[in-house]
């Protein structure tokens, strides 16, 4: 049995269909029925039941869909260990991370790691934590910042920085010089928030719940970078990790009163994954940012 049949196999798992498969593989549709066919033929049951309109897995199918995977990870994992080299003079990385962390973490992370090591092609996206999740297990990252612990059991975590929530808003804000600011002032104020999906508006509501506020929100968006550029050339005020406005010129943060619980974040891999030279050393420098980034 050859790599093909496996991604074949996974390939008319993943369409449902023969003929989609086929266009997505860039091979002819009767190629690809007779590789599966082989393949079945080789393990002596029926993988697929191709009698409806879509192409579904046979009990057979489900139980051998999960060892296909997990072999074709496991051959991409040792494909990544002959490759790589412990002096880093060449590797890649994968990296995903929770948007807040682009505004003041990522930034000097990525720019330290570049310098130490050039020729490592890293690849950093942001995405919410399920999707992060998702990808680790699936082997479609190595690495991800989020928050709290996670959902798979799959995935292992070690701790990387504390958040605290506080009103950012900007250096001209008439509020800017408050050392804190207490609950009837942040009821008062017009404030522009994240969109529900994120983690952070969910910090958000469950201190508002906690302690009976009712906002005046007057924007919202599922954009940081918007809710940043809002809040520079607005009189509006945001709700955001401290952190964030420390990092910038136009920003202020003013801690709130009562204080608000902090919100731990987390580095995350896939369970038992292969760590290579490229991703020891950005989890060194990962937690000694992350160290140096608590509020």
């Amino acid at each position: 049995m050859l790599l093909r049949h496996l991604n074949y196999f996974l390939a008319v798992a993943q369409y449902q269909s023969f003929t989609r498969a086929a266009r997505a593989l860039h091979v002819s549709q009767p190629a690809l029925s007779q590789q599966v066919r082989q393949l079945e033929e080789h393990l002596g049951v029926q993988l697929f039941d191709r009698t409806g309109r879509l192409v579904r897995l046979t009990d057979a199918g489900e139980v051998y869909l999960r060892y296909a995977r997990q072999a074709l990870q496991d051959l991409e994992e040792g494909r990544r260990a002959l490759h790589d080299v412990s002096d880093l003079s060449r590797g890649s990385l994968r990296v995903a991370v929770a948007p807040t962390f682009t505004s003041y973490l990522i930034g000097p992370l990525v720019e330290a790691f570049y310098r130490r090591y050039p020729n490592v092609r890293l690849v950093v996206q942001e995405m919410l934590q399920e999707r992060v999740e998702t990808q680790l297990v699936e082997d479609e990252l190595d690495i991800g910042i989020a928050f709290e612990k996670p959902t798979s059991t799959a995935v292992e975590f070690q701790p990387l920085l504390v958040e605290t929530l506080a009103l950012v808003m900007s250096r001209t804000h008439p509020l800017a010089e408050r050392r804190s600011i207490d609950r009837d002032t942040l009821t008062r104020e017009s404030l522009v928030l994240l969109t529900p999906e994120f983690a952070t508006r969910e910090q958000i509501e469950r201190y508002c719940r906690q302690h009976d506020l009712d906002l005046k929100v007057s924007m919202e968006s599922n954009s940081l970078n918007a809710v940043i550029e809002v809040v520079r050339r607005t009189g509006l005020a945001t709700l955001l990790p401290a952190a964030i406005a420390s990092n910038s010129e136009y920003l202020v943060a003013v801690s709130l009163e009562p204080a608000p619980p902090q919100r731990r974040a987390i580095l995350m891999q896939r369970k038992g994954a292969y760590q290579s030279a490229a991703m020891r050393a950005f989890i060194e420098l990962a937690l000694k940012y992350g160290a140096a980034s608590t509020f």
